[in-house]
């Protein structure tokens, strides 16, 4: 099959299309043809070397066909979609036309979407609702803030917590990107600053952020009392916190996080609590606007030029290639 490849930690340009070996999935293992694939900025984090125990080939999550299933829990042929359990870290993950991946972390679905459609879902959605309908627990009529609006995984929560019947207000570091949130219906949009919490009228009962550890006890302190909080990005960069709890955690308030790579298709995060059924049908009846930005073949070069936009942060909603 082929593969991108990462032989040597560094820029988009150690990226390269190799020749490797057909997976042979093991008996917990579905073997899966690749059709398209997300890209995201935990790939960039394994290709520069910031984050450590990388696979050879990267790759967090895709869509496609599956190829075996020992088990025989998955028909061959049978549209699926697999995100995370190990993938690009302990497991060669999706940059390729074969992927072997968990089957806790595969699910089937049904739709008329196409596989570039269907690949802006998996990754974004899926710990877009892990976080905003699980660990929030997001009612109607609460008001959500979320910050690094504009990334696919804040227009995926921003879609989840509308259709929930929740108020959103939204940032973003970029004026430019205003319209991007108007168009999908917030409530409000702010420039997002470090000291946010101090220019909010409106105390929040729960925040989602992006940003990460520059922004999270930012977002802690804007929250009103009994609101929950809970970071599941690193926009800001993978920065060390160092906190003293009783201190600088506003007192009353619910601070957790989500690691979708490590947690996702894990007992306590079964990828069975995730509707992808109902969540890929409301994207197919556009009551959740997920089309992809960008579409790149899979292809050394185009793949290349796909991670400097990760890298520059130029993205606008989710890039995606197409495999075949």
């Amino acid at each position: 099959m082929r593969a991108i490849v990462i032989k040597q930690h560094g820029g988009p340009e150690v990226l390269a299309m190799e020749e490797r070996p057909d997976p042979i999935p093991t008996p917990d293992q579905v073997l899966i043809e690749v059709k398209a694939f997300g890209l995201n900025h935990a790939e960039s984090y394994f290709r520069s070397g910031g984050w450590a125990n990388s696979a050879q080939i990267t790759g967090i999550e895709c869509v496609g066909l599956v190829r075996e299933d020992p088990s025989g829990h998955f028909a061959p042929g049978q549209t699926v979609l697999t995100l995370v359990g190990g993938l690009a870290r302990s497991l060669n993950g999706s940059y390729a036309e074969l992927v072997a991946a968990p089957r806790t972390n595969v699910a089937a679905v049904k739709t008329p979407l196409s596989w570039e459609a269907l690949a802006a879902i998996p990754e974004s959605y899926g710990t877009a609702w892990t976080a905003v309908m699980g660990i929030l627990a997001l009612e109607r009529d609460e008001t959500l803030l979320i910050r690094g609006a504009t990334s696919a995984l804040g227009q995926a929560a921003i879609n989840i917590a509308l259709h929930a019947g929740a108020k959103v207000i939204a940032t973003t570091r970029s004026n430019d990107r205003r319209a991007i949130l108007e168009a999908l219906g917030v409530h409000a949009v702010l420039i997002d600053t470090p000291n946010l919490s101090a220019r909010l009228q409106t105390r929040p009962d729960a925040v989602l952020d992006i940003v990460g550890t520059t922004t999270i006890l930012d977002s802690l302190a804007a929250l009103r009392r009994g609101g929950r909080g809970c970071q599941v990005g690193f926009l800001g960069g993978g920065v060390a916190l160092n906190v003293e709890p009783v201190f600088q955690i506003p007192n009353g308030r619910y601070y957790s996080t989500f690691a979708s790579a490590a947690a996702t298709g894990t007992p306590d995060f079964p990828l069975t609590e995730i509707p992808f059924q109902e969540i890929v049908e409301r994207v197919a009846a556009g009551i959740y606007a997920a089309k992809p930005s960008r579409v790149f073949r899979f292809d050394e070069q185009e793949i290349r030029e796909a991670h400097r936009i990760l890298d520059q942060g130029r993205q606008t909603a989710k890039m995606v290639v197409r495999v075949g």
